[in-house]
């Protein structure tokens, strides 16, 4: 039940000691799993000292047992060790410390971690961290390389020393950590976050060396395997020798066999570049040589060729056609004038001839009335009527003295007067002669230049 308490009625410490006590009584007795990290056996002491911590996580709790207890499991039993622990939970009131008191200890086998590794690897796979469509590639020269390692270790050594063989340029960040023990995930988790963080490093190798199953273990834990997960950067296990295979392996971009193997695929071997940097160069130069003669020939080809060998022979020879045809066209051209001046020659004089003009050149007139129409026939003039009489050059006025609608009527006394004969538009057959002496002319009248 709750405690009633308040400022002005407080609990006594002892009280309050009492009943924590008593809450951790009914707790009863529990199995506890944990690895030892500090262990104390006092010669001649009846009761065993140890700390159990928390592989996974930072947490601890004292635990003490009779010697008797722990002398059952004293030669497998050491610091560092894992065991399961049969204890109850022991509430010391004077001090207000909780321990367990142990009744059994058992060291955890080597079979029945291997079965927790197992469901765990079952379990994270189902989650999708192993897919390898989550692998990121390495860069091919990475600007600066994280390496997460034991202070001082060959893994250490072997990593800088091959990767610099193979690339004298490349730079590191080198953060030593424990990688045993219960301190190791912790650290190692911190460290590789801390260089996922740092924008100048590229690719995080985590290496370690060799060692048994246990020594092993921090780099299965489930939390490194889910921070190594949600890395940005590239990560490469260098865990242990080509048997040994912890979950880091599993969720890395890349799994190094060794140490030593991870330093040949972080980095190029530069004499391997420069072989490769050689070889493409002489088969650019080989296929620009060849392309240079290719094109050489080409042209020297294009060049003795006739038409490159005499650039006028061409014109010269077509210079001759063009001027045949030139004097061709020309006398066509002639031919066709002259036929055409010929054509029109006889088109103008059949025009002359069928010209009203040309019959008045003949002697013919025509007589044409006050209103300008020309006089067809006898019958269309009267006696004393003035006509106007146009000749070949210029014209005179008349005046019809008698008429007479026959064709061929004359004047007095023999005398023609006019004779009425369309020639053309209004041309009257009126050929004029002078009068014999002593005979009256038909039409009398003045005539006008």
């Amino acid at each position: 039940m709750a405690l009633t308490t308040s400022a002005e009625a407080p609990i006594p410490v002892a009280e309050i000691s009492r009943l924590i006590g008593g809450w951790i009584d009914r707790l009863g007795d529990v199995w506890v799993e944990g690895q030892i990290t500090q262990l104390s056996r006092r010669p001649g002491a009846g009761v065993v000292f140890m700390t159990l911590r928390d592989a996974e996580h930072d947490v601890s709790i004292s635990v003490t047992c009779y010697r008797k207890v722990f002398d059952a499991v004293a030669d497998i039993v050491t610091e560092g060790s894992r065991v399961v622990v049969h204890a109850k939970a022991d509430w010391y009131r004077a001090r207000g410390t909780l321990s367990l008191r142990a009744a059994e200890i058992r060291p955890v086998g080597i079979g029945e971690l291997l079965a927790r590794l197992e469901q765990l690897k079952r379990s994270l796979a189902a989650e999708g961290l192993f897919d390898p469509r989550h692998k990121k590639p390495l860069p091919f020269l990475p600007h600066r390389v994280g390496l997460v390692c034991g202070r001082a270790s060959a893994a250490e050594r072997d990593v800088l020393e091959n990767a610099r063989r193979r690339w004298p340029a490349v730079r590191f960040a080198v953060r030593n950590v424990a990688v045993q023990g219960v301190t190791a995930v912790p650290q190692v988790v911190a460290a590789v976050r801390e260089l996922d963080a740092d924008p100048d490093v590229d690719l995080i190798v985590v290496a370690r060396g060799g060692g048994s199953v246990e020594d092993l273990l921090p780099f299965s834990s489930e939390e490194l395997v889910r921070a190594v997960f949600g890395c940005v950067t590239p990560v490469v296990s260098a865990i242990g020798h080509e048997p040994d295979s912890p979950l880091l392996d599993l969720v890395a971009d890349y799994r190094a066999s060794t140490p030593t193997d991870a330093a040949k695929h972080i980095v190029p071997d530069i004499r391997e570049e420069m072989l490769k940097v050689h070889q493409v160069r002489d088969r650019g130069r080989m296929a620009l040589r060849a392309r240079l003669d290719r094109e050489y020939q080409g042209l020297r080809a294009a060049r003795s060729r006739p038409v490159m060998a005499d650039p006028h022979r061409m014109v010269d020879l077509r210079a001759e056609e063009v001027a045949g045809l030139v004097d061709r066209s020309r006398r066509t051209l002639r031919h066709l004038l002259e036929r055409a001046a010929s054509d029109v020659a006889h088109t103008r004089a059949r025009v002359v001839a069928l010209s009203p003009a040309a019959t008045l050149e003949r002697g013919y007139a025509v007589l044409q009335r006050a209103d300008g129409h020309a006089v067809r026939g006898a019958a269309e003039v009267a006696s004393g009527e003035r006509l106007t009489a146009r000749v070949s050059v210029g014209r005179f006025d008349v005046v019809v003295s008698s008429g007479d609608g026959g064709s061929g009527g004359g004047g007095s006394d023999g005398g023609s007067g006019g004779e009425g004969s369309a020639a053309g538009a209004s041309t009257a057959k009126a050929r004029t002669k002078r009068p014999a002496a002593g005979k009256r002319s038909a039409v009398k009248g003045s005539g006008r230049g």
